[in-house]
Formats: C-alpha cells, structure tokens, sequence
C-alpha cells in the first residue's frame, strides 16, 4: 500500500485576486484528478463564464460565500456547500461578499487542468494591468476550455 501525503508547502501561485496551492497534482492517481486550494479576495469578480470539454470541476467551500453562475442561473454557496461542474456545463465564480475573502478546494478530474491554472499565471499583464484577452482565450483553447456567453 502507499499513500500520498501533501506537505504545508505544495506549490503556490497568484492569479488577479486569486491564490491558488495545489494540494495533490495527480502524481499519486496516475493523473485521474487533482485538487487546489483557492482563496479569492473580497469582491473578487471571477473568470468570465466558460465550458469545460474535457475536465470536470467540484469545489468545496471553506470559508466565505461563492456565487456561483450558470448560464442565467445564480448560487449562493455558503461554507460546507460542494458544487460541481461536469463537462459541457457553462459556469463562473465570484465571491459574493465585498467585504470578507471566500476560500474553497477546487478538484479537476482529469488533472490535467492544473496546468492552465499555472500557465494563466506565468501570463504578464499588459500596461492597464490586465491579461490580453487574446492570450487568455489561447490558453484556454489548449485546455479544451472556451468562452460561454448566455443568450
């Protein structure tokens, strides 16, 4: 038998309001999933909304209230709430409080996603201090991830 254990360090990166540390990157499960902590700032806005073909996502909230957008449709997920993501499903999230940080365990199944997280932050951001659209929808691409837009 041999387990993994993720040590108070792990890998640590910072993507516009965001900080991510991944806790298991798949190594142990052959890649079949990984999980990354995340913390958002106060009224931190999100990624616009996008669909995954290629990779499920769950997360798990710790602390904070995370709205959470599908289409049309708003949740609220307070503490203790796990939402998920499959493949095709369009979503977005946001921390729903101006004032206090939300922080949640995000899973990738496959893990092969963590990548993006990590190429999204090694991206440099532009005079105004955001990231060139083209760039990030680039990225995305290469992570079968695209742009969702409700009608």
């Amino acid at each position: 038998m041999s387990v993994s254990v993720c040590r108070a360090g792990g890998e640590r990166w910072s993507v516009a309001g965001a900080e991510f540390r991944v806790l298991a990157d798949g190594s142990a499960v052959e890649g079949r999933w990984g999980v990354v902590q995340c913390s958002i700032a106060a009224g931190w806005t999100g990624p616009p909304q996008h669909i995954h073909r290629q990779h499920d996502e769950s997360f798990f909230i710790l602390t904070g209230t995370v709205r959470f957008t599908s289409g049309r449709e708003e949740l609220l997920a307070p503490p203790g709430s796990l939402v998920t993501a499959p493949i095709g499903v369009p979503h977005s999230f946001a921390n729903a409080d101006s004032r206090t940080p939300a922080s949640f365990l995000c899973t990738v199944t496959p893990e092969r996603y963590l990548g993006y997280f990590r190429e999204v932050a090694a991206l440099l951001p532009g005079p105004d201090g955001q990231l060139d659209p083209a760039e990030v929808l680039a990225l995305m691409s290469r992570y079968a991830t695209e742009p969702y837009r409700p009608d």
